[in-house]
């Protein structure tokens, strides 16, 4: 048996580990714990903060700059419409169905298995890191943004940032270079509380959509070539008020802001607040949106290939990184989250190859 048939053999091993055991955001004590055995088994040493587990090369270099393989072992919890059980890897006609098998189970097991692979090599031109994160999924504190800051992890690059690093999600192994940065607003209108018979009062309702119709206009001119447009989605709201018959002094509306590259979230609140008269407070804005250049060495070696580049609308932990950072993973985003979630086993047979090509190109 070749060495990349092993690799492929305990990758989807490990994913059908990962894919029976429970590991709901804020849960992932067990599939850390899994990762950690996949990782001992294979003589490899490895750290544990929190459910994060890292691990760097054997012949580790400060002086030589470090590629973080990066994705994600928690899971959203199964979604309505499941005819199959969730926690029961089922393998049929070439696809392996469970919940995490495509987001990101296959992406984190080819990219564990492209770690396994390097590991031992003596010579390369970079340092190779893993780190399986926990709670990508609800964007917690507590995962990758807590691992890049923690002494634990950081003190072993001796004051050097890390260089670069593919983040595992499915996009069908192609290369998501830019990224959308998410920035939910809460904004309140305030008018005066009244009778509505007496048409007494400053309806909060009434203001809330007149500014909720201003964004609606707004028109933002720097248009991304991979991102597009920013696009602002009203989703949300509500009144305090119960009784039929108060005009309402305060309405609330939230804002779902996709940012691209060419603006900065405090560029988006300042010109939302020089256009409506709600008052505005972001939620968050760590999740800030991303750009790689299309020079950057991971990016020429995909192209290379034959890969494609495109900018992605969904978040993922690239987000949270100050370095540039490549998303792609086999598997597809259109699968993520659905009932009777799937990966196909060639895709992760061809993720790992891709991801061993992509990287040799580079580090050796």
């Amino acid at each position: 048996m070749s060495k990349h048939e092993e690799l492929y053999n305990d990758a989807i091993s490990l994913l059908k580990e990962l894919i029976a055991t429970p590991s709901f955001s804020r849960e992932e004590d067990q599939s850390a714990g899994v990762i950690c055995r996949f990782l001992g088994l294979h003589h490899i040493e490895h750290s544990r903060t929190g459910n994060n587990v890292f691990a760097y090369n054997k012949h580790f270099d400060p002086a030589k700059p470090s590629i973080l393989l990066n994705s994600h072992h928690d899971t959203v919890k199964p979604a309505r419409g499941y005819t199959l059980d969730p926690f029961t890897p089922i393998e049929k006609d070439g696809l392996l169905y469970g919940l995490g098998s495509n987001d990101a189970g296959g992406p984190l097991v080819a990219l564990i298995a492209t770690f396994v692979h390097f590991y031992e090599k003596q010579g390369l031109n970079y340092n190779i890191v893993l780190a399986a994160t926990c709670e990508e999924e609800i964007s917690g504190p507590n995962g990758v943004e807590t691992l890049l800051s923690q002494a634990s992890f950081m003190d072993r690059f001796e004051g050097k940032k890390i260089d670069s690093a593919i983040v595992g999600e499915p996009t069908q192994m192609q290369m998501a270079v830019a990224e959308r940065g998410l920035m939910v607003l809460d904004c309140k209108a305030k008018g005066r509380s009244g009778h509505a018979a007496r048409n007494e009062g400053e309806n909060a309702i009434e203001k809330a959509l007149q500014d909720i119709r201003r964004i609606q206009e707004l028109a933002f001119p720097n248009v991304s070539k991979l991102l597009g447009p920013v696009k602002l989605s009203v989703t949300v709201i509500e009144t305090e008020n119960k009784a039929h018959n108060v005009v309402p002094s305060i309405c609330r509306f939230v804002v779902d802001a996709r940012v691209n590259e060419l603006y900065t979230f405090e560029d988006i609140l300042n010109i939302l607040r020089s256009e409506i008269k709600s008052e505005i407070e972001p939620r968050s804005t760590r999740l800030k949106s991303t750009s790689m250049a299309l020079n950057h060495p991971l990016v020429q070696s995909g192209i290379s290939m034959g890969k494609t580049y495109y900018g992605s609308p969904t978040t993922s932990d690239k987000a949270l990184m100050d370095f540039p950072a490549l998303k792609m993973g086999p598997g597809d985003s259109a699968r993520s989250h659905t009932a009777d979630e799937f990966i196909s086993l060639d895709e992760v047979r061809a993720g790992i190859s891709d991801y061993i090509t992509l990287l040799e190109k580079i580090v050796q």
